[in-house]
């Protein structure tokens, strides 16, 4: 098959690799769609020792597709089912799995794959993190349960109600998603941002309201002005100094989600007054869960969520380098590969 397989960072090759027939336990399927993500961005500047613990492999990790085959013991899955996979699977046995953590597993197992014209899934997220979608649900639509569910996680950990002001601090595509299952659950959203065709975009899809952060000196005022108390803020930019405006920006009693992961080694500063005596949660959100995994299913099925609009570019297998160096220059949001 057609690849775009990694070798190391800055090193991606379109190549012909061997298909193998899955083993007991495997599944083997025909991408339907990808899509590009931040992270893949990261992975192929700098590598990734815990996503890609050895290379080469094959690039990419959100991703549907159609059943091609399957090894001995699989049962819940047939040749021309169409699954959704998350991009990793729990042992299902560590505390932190027993004790309902399972995003936090000691031995999370990472599966890459998604940019090439098939994938061979291991038995273990075959049992934990593969489930089917409808015939009638578009590929493109349906490749967005991994990155939806990462949101829906964090969704979860900040106990976001109905009429909640919900202020998210990063207008890329996960701070969208982000908006969007908040949005889901009735709270008001209000996305910070930046002037140019991203927000631009990002305004026309009714999201929520959306606030230019280089239009004021005081990013916090003019949220509160057009928001009025926020309940939750939520940092999708990974960057410490926004950390602490989303600390900054909350109301009392309020809960501050940190979502953007920050680079190895930095930190941020607290006001501990308000921390105590305001009584605010700060909470980190880090990946998905089975159970999330197929909540975002649920959504993207039903219609609750539909994340088109976070669609910039359609291309080819071949093309995923310039999909990927059109996400480094901020020209496009997510970019669907169709091998």
């Amino acid at each position: 098959m057609r690849a775009q397989v990694f070798h190391g960072p800055g090193d991606l090759r379109f190549e012909e690799v061997p298909v193998s027939p899955p083993t007991a336990g495997e599944v083997t399927l025909r991408i339907e769609a990808a899509l590009t993500c931040g992270t893949d961005v990261k992975t192929l500047r700098r590598g990734h020792p815990v996503m890609i613990p050895h290379v080469p492999t094959v690039f990419g990790h959100e991703f549907c597709g159609t059943v091609t085959a399957v090894g001995s013991g699989v049962i819940p899955f047939r040749e021309g089912d169409r699954l959704v996979a998350a991009n990793s699977a729990p042992c299902g046995e560590c505390r932190c799995c027993l004790g309902g953590r399972a995003n936090l597993c000691e031995d999370l197992l990472f599966v890459n794959g998604a940019y090439g014209e098939f994938i061979t899934l291991p038995p273990r997220l075959v049992t934990r993190n593969l489930v089917k979608i409808a015939h009638t649900t578009p590929a493109h639509r349906a490749a967005f349960v991994e990155p939806l569910a990462c949101a829906l996680l964090a969704v979860e950990r900040a106990r976001i109600q109905p009429g909640q002001t919900v202020t998210v601090f990063g207008h890329g595509p996960l701070g969208c998603l982000l908006g969007l299952a908040a949005g889901a659950r009735k709270a008001r959203v209000i996305l910070v941002g930046k002037r140019g065709w991203r927000l631009d975009r990002v305004r026309s899809l009714g999201i929520g309201d959306c606030v230019d952060a280089l239009e004021t000196s005081d990013v916090v005022a003019a949220v509160r002005a057009l928001g009025g108390p926020i309940d939750v803020a939520i940092d999708a930019t990974g960057k410490p100094e926004v950390w602490e405006t989303a600390v900054e920006a909350v109301d009392r009693g309020g809960t501050v989600l940190f979502f953007g992961g920050c680079s190895p080694g930095t930190s941020i500063r607290l006001d501990t007054r308000r921390v105590h005596y305001e009584e605010l949660s700060l909470l980190g959100a880090f990946h998905h869960t089975p159970d999330v995994i197929r909540g975002a299913v649920d959504l993207i099925e039903s219609g609750a969520i539909v994340p088109d609009g976070l669609l910039t570019h359609h291309m080819g297998l071949d093309e995923v380098p310039r999909a990927l160096d059109l996400m480094v220059k901020g020209e496009a949001l997510k970019v669907v590969i169709e091998p």
